[in-house]
């Protein structure tokens, strides 16, 4: 059985992830030269922690998965509301601080939210797949994920927060959600982005708004990062200024280098051609996953597959595009390529996640 799961796994997906962790390596190596490997080190060590979990959630069957996934949903729920009463590091209430590391519970989250939406969606669906449109129970299943957005919100961490969002509407759209709450939703959306600036963000959160559309209102403050990002991608021009020595990068105009802003140290150091390399990796990854979605043996993998298309889109374009100046500033990660051992973790997961859909896209595999 094992042999025909590994016959049957999409190895590209694999070799996309290969090659972004290998990218992030390099340029966390940089990053942390002059500080003594510190994050480097850890980054290795995550690695090495997440890959045999890669393999464990790879050889079980993701439907096995999702009959545990509610109590797995409990306990994410659990650890975000307990995560609110720790001290806020850089202005928020995101981190346990456990040893020499700090685990974020909105993270995992993710891949629980992802299942147990999916499966909630298979069972209403199992009569009709017009059940998702009547109203209770999609308020049902929009519950199931708004709860989890509420407790990262009050963290605050709008940016993780979208995440979860886009991944419901890919999973909506692709089980067959009506056209009239897309548009409805599309309005109400228009209509309640004035309000929520005016009257309930917080002043840094529409600090970085008014920023991102003119960061020279404010260049030493909140304008900073985005001006030193920009010069960072802008003075590494084709082929960059050269691997270890980036100035903005290494006289710490560039912070934070190893993450949110680890996309303007690699465009700084290795240039436009290795940025353009990890945007054409990102699409290749991105149109496997929605392959697997495609080609899925059940409603349960599809909608699974499209969730973590979601969320790994999310946090590609919006660190890519508030790295130069298109998004605002929201402070999400890099995909594979930033530090960050819950996030590299996370990843790695949701990659198992989409080899074990892909491993199993063929009628019947485990009942022969």
């Amino acid at each position: 059985m094992n042999k025909r799961i590994l016959k049957n796994i999409d190895w590209s997906i694999l070799v996309c992830v290969l090659i972004l962790v290998l990218i992030g390596l390099v340029a966390l190596y940089s990053a942390t030269i002059d500080s003594g490997l510190d994050e480097f080190k850890k980054q290795c060590m995550w690695i090495c922690i997440s890959i045999p979990i890669l393999i464990l959630i790879l050889f079980v069957d993701y439907n096995i998965i999702a009959r545990i996934s509610p109590y797995l949903y409990g306990l994410s729920i659990i650890l975000l509301i307990a995560v609110l009463f720790t001290g806020a590091i850089n202005g928020a209430k995101s981190w346990f601080n456990i040893g020499f590391f700090a685990f974020q519970p909105a993270e995992t989250a993710k891949i629980f939210v992802i299942i147990l939406v999916s499966s909630v969606i298979v069972n209403i669906q199992k009569r009709s797949r017009k059940e998702i449109n009547k109203p209770l129970k999609l308020a049902m299943v929009l519950g199931i994920v708004l709860l989890p957005v509420l407790l990262i919100v009050m963290q605050p961490d709008y940016g993780t927060a979208i995440a979860y969002i886009l991944s419901l509407v890919l999973i909506l759209f692709v089980a067959g959600i009506d056209k009239k709450y897309i548009i409805v939703s599309l309005l109400l959306l228009v209509t309640l982005l004035p309000i929520m600036y005016f009257f309930i963000l917080p002043d840094h959160a529409k600090s970085r708004i008014d920023v991102y559309l003119n960061p020279n209102l404010d260049p030493r403050g909140a304008g900073y990062n985005i001006i030193q990002s920009k010069i960072a991608i802008g003075a590494g021009k084709l082929f960059g200024m050269g691997w270890l020595k980036g100035t903005q990068t290494h006289l710490g105009f560039l912070y934070p280098k190893t993450t949110d802003f680890i996309f303007s140290m690699i465009g700084e150091e290795l240039g436009f051609i290795t940025c353009g390399l990890i945007v054409v990796v990102y699409v290749v990854l991105i149109t496997k996953a929605i392959n697997i979605a495609k080609n899925a043996r059940d409603e349960l993998g599809s909608y699974i597959a499209m969730g973590i298309v979601g969320v790994l889109l999310f946090h590609i374009i919006e660190n890519i595009g508030m790295t130069i100046g298109l998004l605002p500033i929201t402070g999400v990660p890099l995909p594979f390529i930033s530090y960050g051992g819950t996030s590299l973790l996370t990843n790695f997961i949701l990659i198992g996640l989409l080899l074990n859909i892909s491993a199993r896209s063929k009628k019947n595999l485990f009942t022969k």
